[in-house]
């Protein structure tokens, strides 16, 4: 057996062989190109890689071209960790020596002593992955807006308050498209307040705004011409300067969210599994494509719904050591999908009569505090949901809480 390690770098990557007694073999410094690809290639094939009998490869990234055309045919890719590739060489030289052919040696020897420690890449099909792409770029972008919209509130609380004032009313406030407008239209209070009704109509309008114009036109108006403390007026200029810079990023975050959830809403209906996912209580497109995107569709993935579980980070872990024994909640998790967990816990309240039972019970009969209790309502619907998707059946209410309904009824 042919174990491969490969160190990855930006331009360059070092690629070491080891057999199974961890005789060095072959090492190699390739770069990153298609030229580097084909020697790595070629490489393998020499020491006996075939489609039917591929080499397993480590390394430390689950990303990028490499690891793509590494990916190709039925080859175990395994991406360890550098923080555990890091541990795993103390255990060959003690002085913390460190180089990049060493490291793609160290690489190889974890295949080679710990194989069945690691979890190869999973198997997701095309499609899988590039909703992957998208559902995660959708929350990138998410996080994105609502990180300028709080820079942006706090900076209008340093000397526009009205504008706070004025948005409040409206869902969303400063990510609404009204609300940028305005913003542009008078960017500093002393501005705002000379700002006529026909003007302000024409900013919602531009907004996409229809319905009441006059009248909401009036309300800001009546706000911005109330009493408010100003900075000194130089101050104010160059403070609506700024502002007027993170509403222009602010622009570019809403449109690239919306964008991007968009083009989530055309693919992940196209996935077999979308039909299961949806049909669960607190799951919509969005949501469901990010969840989707962090279990993929390798149902070989996970061997129960225990390891989706702790995957998630939904599942308690002990800590027991002599007489001293505690159970807490996990750190080491895929946060991605335990930020999904949770707005899907929360959401499912609502819309799943035994998710509520199930929620109040542990508020009550356990003590737990809300996050907790949210925390294993998510642990107990994964594990519905992982039931389901192995055994293609949609979500039933019945079925997931009987006890709860029974008592109810």
């Amino acid at each position: 057996m042919i174990y491969c390690g490969i160190d990855w770098a930006e331009r360059t990557h070092d690629v070491a062989l080891v057999n199974d007694s961890g005789q060095l073999l072959a090492k190699r410094h390739i770069t990153d190109d298609a030229a580097g690809y084909k020697v790595l290639l070629d490489l393998l094939a020499e020491y006996g890689d075939t489609e039917d009998n591929p080499i397993p490869v480590a390394i430390e990234t689950s990303r990028g071209l490499l690891v793509a055309v590494l990916r190709q045919g039925k080859r175990k890719v395994f991406a360890i960790n550098p923080m555990a590739a890091a541990r795993y060489r103390d255990r060959h030289s003690v002085s913390r020596k460190k180089s990049d052919p060493g490291d793609a040696l160290v690489l190889a020897n974890i295949l080679r002593t710990d194989m069945h420690a690691h979890r190869p890449m999973p198997e997701d099909s095309d499609l899988a992955r590039a909703i992957a792409v998208l559902a995660r770029a959708q929350q990138d972008a998410t996080w994105n807006r609502q990180q300028i919209s709080n820079q942006l509130r706090s900076l209008l609380r340093e000397y526009y308050p009205a504008a706070l004032a004025a948005f409040e009313p409206w869902k969303n406030g400063l990510c609404r498209p009204e609300a940028r407008e305005v913003l542009k239209l008078a960017p500093t209070p002393k501005r705002a307040a000379r700002l006529t009704r026909t003007q302000l109509q024409a900013a919602l309008k531009r907004a996409g705004r229809q319905r009441g114009l006059e009248a909401e036109a009036e309300r800001l108006r009546v706000v911005f011409r109330d009493n408010w403390a100003h900075q000194p007026t130089l101050v104010e200029d160059a403070l609506g300067k700024q502002m007027l810079a993170l509403v222009v990023q602010l622009q570019a975050a809403c449109t690239a969210a919306d964008d991007l959830a968009q083009a989530v809403e055309e693919a992940f209906p196209q996935h077999p599994d979308a039909d299961v996912i949806l049909s669960f209580p607190g799951l919509g497109v969005q949501l469901g494509a990010r969840v989707l995107a962090e279990i993929g569709d390798d149902r070989n993935r996970f061997a129960d719904a225990r390891g989706l579980k702790a995957y998630a980070g939904s599942s308690p872990i002990t800590r027991a050591s002599g007489k001293k024994s505690s159970i807490t909640r996990r750190w080491v998790k895929n946060d991605r999908l335990n930020h999904a967990g949770y707005l899907w816990a929360f959401s499912a309240l609502r819309g799943s009569p035994g998710a509520m039972a199930h929620y109040r019970r542990r508020r009550d009969e356990h003590g737990d505090w809300h996050a907790a209790a949210q925390r294993n309502l998510f642990n107990r619907m994964l594990g519905q949901l992982h039931h389901c998707l192995k055994q293609r059946v949609l979500f039933e209410e019945t079925t997931a809480f009987p006890t709860v309904l029974a008592t109810a009824a």
